[in-house]
């Protein structure tokens, strides 16, 4: 972070709002804004959806491990068999 251009007073976000929340949907390094004196860091929208995407993804990838170790999981055979037994039933 280059203090001196990622820093930036309030005033120069209500003036500049616009501009800054184009910047936040590059992958640039990420600004702050003074709040009391001490920077406070802005994270990027973009950044922090790809993050929570990518939690997501382990947390569903985990859930399935446990999953599969309990005996819980059955393979794709079995799953299109009976979706096929349930679509044959609706359609008498």
């Amino acid at each position: 972070m280059n203090i001196s251009r990622d820093i930036k007073p309030v005033t120069y976000l209500k003036a500049r709002a616009a501009d800054l929340l184009k910047q936040s949907t590059r992958p640039v390094d990420p600004w702050s804004l003074p709040r009391m004196g001490s920077p406070e860091p802005c994270c990027r929208t973009r950044e922090l959806s790809e993050h929570a995407n990518a939690i997501g993804l382990l947390k569903l990838i985990s859930l399935g491990e446990e999953d599969i170790k309990d005996g819980k999981a059955r393979s794709q055979e079995e799953v299109f068999a009976t979706i096929e037994n349930i679509l044959k039933e609706r359609t008498r």
